[in-house]
């Protein structure tokens, strides 16, 4: 263990009030692709950049398309929890931690046992219809072909955040406040680059930010580890 881990390891022995907000490199342990890697979906080959897809003017454009890669990229069903997220849900149930706020939308937070997890660009697990409202399982995503229909015909429609599309105010504000009363602020396999939800950062008030990421994006933390976040959290 390093003298960081160590470090890391003594102030969440002697917090309570522990915020974790993470990115995509929390779940490529669990085999989810990121974007932005040499290996990412921005480094694959597709007729249009995956940005673009994932974007509302293009679902609204051209539905068929987005659905198609939506169906075969995004997705990652079989992925399981992995030591960031069980040992996180261990802190939540530990009374330690008080919130994860994620940019992720795998459900693997809650798959690993947390409960207070805001999630600043929805979910793939939730899906709506856009005429009616109905709720639909992600099941109803998978097992359709072209554009998913509801029962009343509308379009059902991933509670997902594409590209042009704001993000959730209350899922927001929820985040600032939990920011703003947090110990240990940890920042977890996110590069830090999509706002608004990178801006949420600037709301901590404390003096025990964390950076945990493989590349060093520590500028302005009291503690940088550029390890896997998993390998940290297994050794904490």
């Amino acid at each position: 263990m390093t003298e960081a881990v160590k470090k890391l390891k003594d102030w969440i022995e002697h917090s309570d009030n522990i915020v974790f907000f993470g990115g995509a490199g929390v779940s490529t342990e669990s085999g989810i692709p990121d974007f932005r890697s040499t290996d990412g979906l921005y480094n694959q080959q597709y007729d249009y950049p995956p940005e673009t897809i994932l974007s509302h003017s293009f679902y609204e454009q051209k539905p068929e398309e987005f659905f198609r890669f939506y169906r075969n990229k995004m997705l990652c069903l079989d992925a399981k929890p992995n030591a960031a997220h069980r040992k996180l849900a261990e802190w939540e149930a530990q009374g330690r931690l008080k919130a994860v706020i994620t940019q992720n939308i795998d459900g693997l937070h809650q798959k690993a046992g947390s409960r207070n997890v805001l999630e600043l660009h929805g979910s793939v697990l939730r899906n709506y219809c856009t005429k009616c409202g109905a709720f639909h399982g992600v099941e109803d995503i998978v097992n359709s072909t072209g554009v998913p229909r509801c029962q009343c015909g509308g379009i059902i429609k991933p509670d997902v955040v594409l590209y042009e599309e704001g993000l959730d105010e209350d899922v927001m504000m929820r985040s600032v406040s939990a920011i703003r009363r947090a110990d240990v602020l940890m920042i977890g396999g996110t590069s830090l680059t999509v706002y608004p939800a990178a801006g949420l950062v600037r709301y901590y008030r404390g003096n025990k930010l964390v950076v945990i990421n493989k590349t060093d994006l520590g500028a302005g933390a009291d503690l940088t580890i550029t390890e896997p976040i998993g390998e940290v959290m297994a050794q904490i």
